[in-house]
């Protein structure tokens, strides 16, 4: 079944339509602003051209989609003006309407045209031309006109690509998958510790809309009280531990249940094959080591120590929970499991695949870190830290494919597992009210750590 959803999601018609739709979505009132519309269609187009799917109706795809995005929004606009700026997101960025009216009083009735190739009001621009009643006609001509230039512009480059990437990179066959497949999950966790996290704090519209749904709930309304600390529920916790809960349970289920290695890990085998060489081979064991036992002891004991000097042991005992129960979660994952690795290097000898220790630890030790960072700053700063968060996690788990030590699916289930774990030991520390942190010396934190760190990568053997 996932072999035939793989060669599904690579059909002509999957991917134009999937262009047309990421045209869509770009040009959509302020949806625009929040998707990545750019790599997206780079992506799909240079898939398209790999596959060497005819190149005007690709671009036919991707003019539809812009066309229909800029229609919709104009739409919204015209007829539900008080509605659009009374609620989410604009009640919450009322700058993002003003930016948009300044630049359609600047350009007047060129704004629609010029504006498709504005980036900051894209996506606001037809909104706003909706609002001051420009004629549907005069709008509908520079939707179209400017549509026209904007889909080859953006689609031709991304279609070069995929037709000589073959033939100058001589890359391996049939990986167009697992490339796809590794930019999506990147692209998905982005949109989701970013927007998504937002949406599901006290000031998100998930979370205002699920909580005057469960106020009309008589029998769950004192459980939503109950829940609620400082006015707040922690339902960005509890969605993070439903759903990793359901797709760890999952994906284990899959990869148990297939014999050998999943295709996309033999597709993701082969692409870091051809990519690896010395250098990064080198860099990857430093990131054995920097994610085993003793590289995990250098990173936290700093702040253990830190958490100890100022008697804030009710932290240091949810960190210690969370390090033990993720390495004890990883050590029967393996027993139970019994997947054979790719490689078995000697210090390797007698240990299993899956879940990767090596990504839940480093996801479970990264991912708290970034949660107790970002509970202390303003909501609007916490995005910040989860993207870096993502920075730093995605170079340790995927040097284990170039040491090939582990299978992609290894990967994703040890991610899902660290999340799982960062998610009950968040719920846990939510329960109730707690005096907040003292303000971290990070300087001192750091050169602690970089020193501690730099002795396990110089003096000692992965173990």
């Amino acid at each position: 079944m996932v072999d035939t959803l793989f060669d599904l999601s690579l059909s002509p018609a999957i991917l134009m339509l999937a262009v047309a739709l990421i045209s869509l979505l770009e040009s959509l009132a302020l949806v625009g602003l929040l998707v990545p519309g750019v790599v997206l269609i780079t992506a799909a187009s240079s898939i398209a051209g790999h596959e060497a799917i005819a190149l005007p109706w690709l671009i036919s795809a991707a003019l539809l989609g812009a066309v229909l995005g800029d229609g919709i929004s104009y739409q919204l606009g015209y007829h539900y003006r008080k509605q659009v700026t009374n609620r989410w997101p604009l009640s919450v960025h009322p700058e993002w309407l003003a930016r948009g009216v300044r630049f359609f009083e600047r350009y007047g009735v060129h704004s629609v045209f010029i504006g498709r190739f504005v980036g900051p009001v894209r996506p606001i621009i037809p909104l706003i031309a909706g609002m001051m009643r420009m004629p549907q006609r005069t709008f509908l001509w520079a939707n179209i006109a400017s549509a026209a230039l904007w889909a080859p512009a953006y689609v031709l480059p991304g279609y070069l690509l995929g037709r000589t990437w073959q033939q100058h990179l001589n890359l391996p066959q049939n990986i167009e998958t697992v490339l796809i497949t590794l930019g999506a999950s990147l692209v998905v966790l982005a949109v989701i510790f970013s927007w998504g996290r937002a949406q599901v704090g006290r000031h998100g519209f998930f979370y205002l809309a699920t909580a005057r749904l469960i106020r009309r709930i008589p029998f769950m309304r004192r459980s939503w009280l109950s829940m609620s600390l400082n006015d707040e529920v922690p339902l960005a916790s509890l969605l993070l531990f439903v759903i990793t809960l359901a797709s760890v349970s999952a994906w284990t289920l899959l990869v148990m249940n297939h014999q050998g290695p999943l295709a996309i890990d033999l597709q993701a085998q082969r692409l870091f094959n051809w990519l690896t060489n010395e250098p990064l081979h080198f860099i990857s064991l430093g990131f054995a080591k920097l994610g085993d036992s003793l590289g995990i002891a250098a990173l936290i004991l700093p702040l253990a120590v830190w958490l100890i000097h100022h008697k804030r042991i009710d932290a240091l005992c949810h960190w210690t929970f969370a390090i033990g129960g993720i390495a004890l979660l990883n050590t029967a994952g393996k027993m139970v499991f019994g997947r054979a690795r790719p490689e078995t290097p000697d210090y390797l000898i007698g240990s299993f695949s899956y879940p990767s220790a090596h990504t839940s630890t480093t996801v479970v030790v990264i991912g708290l870190a970034a949660a107790f960072i970002a509970a202390e700053l303003h909501r609007k700063q916490r995005v910040w830290i989860y993207w870096l968060a993502i920075a730093l996690v995605t170079p340790m788990a995927l040097s284990r494919l170039v040491l090939g030590v582990h299978w992609l699916s290894d990967l994703i289930g040890g991610a899902l597992l660290g999340l799982l774990v960062c998610a009950i030991v968040r719920l846990n520390w939510q329960r109730r009210t707690r005096a907040p942190l003292p303000p971290c010396p990070w300087v001192r934190l750091l050169a602690a750590t970089s020193a501690l760190i730099a002795l396990r990568l110089i003096l000692l053997p992965p173990v």
